[in-house]
């Protein structure tokens, strides 16, 4: 079905005519109970969505909506391993990486339990050979850096990670992530490494992806120069892979090989052995809690009602942005510099998840999917961009997200932070009026001819919806509970605008045209058929280079 075409959407449409001018400032003056209505407080979170432009009739409305795409099967498909990425013919099933209850979750007719168990000992054991030093590198020093080579999910996830929770790394590890296959990436990271100390994780499932094997070649002739002797390449590589052949070719001992499955989407894997450079840096005792806080994200999900479950009501919100409002983007805004990356780690998420033009059924949409997603932390953001969303052109619905307790107190510093924090959800939503722009300036002894002159200017519209995440403290559980709600907050909007959230077919097309150019840009290559931009660019190239 069309979710545009149900009466659901129709009842959407006519309540946007109705109620979509409403005021947010006149919506909490008239219902003193709003903010208890339109918030949920569970276990050291306060989520609130009072400051949207929502009412009680909006959300049941969306409810509807979300029945009418029929979520609930569609989630039960999910976590019960049916095929749902209908275009690779897989299933989907990073929820059962962090299924630490082990209720079994079937796929063909097994139990995954069984498998991913075994790779978290693995990789438990392994951590723990290397913190202990039971593993030591080729002159028998101690490992204490970690560098992993990787690219898309095998890279943006555990390095968001890893810099959220870096206050959490074990004693003396430092980690490097090297995902671009410019020179430059891996290469600074070689000149701040020492070789006798570094293990490197060659993170690749099928080991051909060209970006991350280019890196893992670079870094394996720095090592073997440095070292001397290409044995050694096994003490200090390992790979998360499931082609055996190539890594032994490689050099990597098929024992440092760590399995993940094809049910695993890249995005979605840092839970799998895609995360041992987290268990390494972190620990896997934090490793785990960042699963554990997945794992109850996921039971919240699955049972509770629409009007108490997080993830739905961030998708909801967001479709009625999208599709009602015409809201192309959105914002996320941490008030924690120790998430610095993890507006990025959204961008991959939800862009590459539904950023789509066509259903699962290969038919075009004639409406609104995925949105840019964008952001950097709090205070810098309001230093930037937020000039835009106060008082430019464009809606831009923006979730805040901080937390009650600095992990480093010092001084007034958290107190400023929150102050800035709780004011700029108040300030995009109350806005400022004329008259009392006019107020503050005639109270500041102006005269009328220059009050004239810069009172528009200082008018703030308002009405700029904002969803606030409050924890009690940046930890690997709540870290690992938020980007599991923000996963099936995808999820859901995915379903209801019936698209396959787990395929990316548009990140091919470049790469198979980039493996065609490569040989052109050879001396003695002619460029093949190509537009004449693309032919005038590889010939000023060939002109330029040294």
């Amino acid at each position: 079905m069309n979710i545009k075409e149900s009466q659901q959407w129709e009842l959407l449409e006519k309540h946007y005519e109705e109620f979509s001018s409403a005021d947010m400032r006149q919506l909490f003056s008239e219902n003193p109970n709003r903010f208890s209505e339109f918030s949920i407080k569970s276990d050291g979170l306060l989520f609130d969505y009072s400051k949207n432009i929502i009412n009680k009739e909006t959300m049941q409305l969306l409810y509807d909506l979300a029945d009418a795409a029929d979520l609930k099967t569609k989630t039960h498909e999910m976590f019960s391993g049916e095929k749902i990425n209908n275009t690779e013919k897989r299933a989907v099933l990073h929820t059962a990486l962090r299924n630490l209850s082990n209720i079994p979750v079937e796929f063909e007719g097994s139990d995954v339990m069984p498998d991913v168990n075994r790779v978290l000992d693995q990789m438990k054991d392994f951590v723990a050979d290397i913190h202990s030093g039971n593993r030591l590198g080729y002159t028998d020093k101690k490992i204490n850096t970690v560098v992993n080579i990787g690219i898309g999910g095998s890279d943006l996830g555990p390095a968001m990670v890893c810099e959220s929770l870096q206050k959490y790394a074990v004693e003396g590890m430092s980690v490097y992530f090297v995902s671009n296959v410019d020179g430059t990436h891996i290469r600074e990271t070689l000149n701040k490494i020492d070789p006798e100390t570094t293990l490197f994780i060659i993170a690749s499932k099928s080991f051909t992806t060209q970006e991350t094997l280019t890196n893992a070649n670079t870094a394996k002739d720095w090592f073997v120069e440095s070292c001397g002797n290409p044995e050694h390449v096994a003490k200090h590589f390992i790979a998360l892979s499931t082609n055996t052949e190539a890594c032994t070719k490689f050099g990597i001992d098929p024992a440092n090989m760590f399995e993940f499955w094809n049910w695993v989407g890249g995005r979605y894997s840092l839970w799998s052995a895609i995360g041992i450079s987290i268990a390494l840096y972190i620990g896997f005792d934090n490793f785990l809690e960042l699963i554990s806080g997945a794992h109850e994200a996921d039971n919240d999900f699955r049972t509770k009602e629409y009007n108490e479950n997080i993830p739905v009501i961030m998708a909801l919100l967001g479709i009625w942005y999208a599709n009602f409002f015409g809201v192309r983007t959105h914002a996320v805004i941490p008030y924690d510099q120790y998430m610095d990356k993890f507006a990025d780690f959204l961008q991959q998420l939800d862009m590459e998840s539904n950023g789509k033009s066509v259903t699962r059924d290969g038919e075009e949409v004639d409406y609104t999917t995925g949105p840019v997603v964008w952001g950097q932390p709090g205070t810098n953001a309001q230093h930037s961009f937020f000039q835009l969303i106060h008082q430019g052109t464009q809606l831009i619905p923006a979730d805040f997200i901080s937390f009650a307790n600095s992990l480093n107190p010092s001084g007034e510093h958290h107190k400023i932070l929150l102050s800035n924090f709780f004011a700029q959800t108040e300030a995009l939503m109350k806005g400022k009026t004329e008259e009392e722009a006019r107020a503050e300036l005639v109270a500041s002894g102006m005269n009328e001819k220059d009050i004239q002159n810069l009172l528009k200017h200082k008018v703030f519209e308002g009405n700029s919806p904002t969803t606030t995440f409050l924890f009690k403290e940046l930890t690997p559980k709540t870290l690992g509970r938020l980007i599991a709600m923000y996963e099936h907050k995808v999820f859901v909007q995915g379903v209801i605008w019936n698209l396959n959230s787990f395929d990316q077919w548009g990140v091919e097309l470049g790469k198979q045209l980039a493996k065609k150019i490569l040989p052109e840009l050879e001396d003695s290559a002619v460029a093949g058929n190509h537009d004449s931009s693309t032919l005038g660019l590889i010939d000023f190239y060939k002109k330029m280079k040294k």
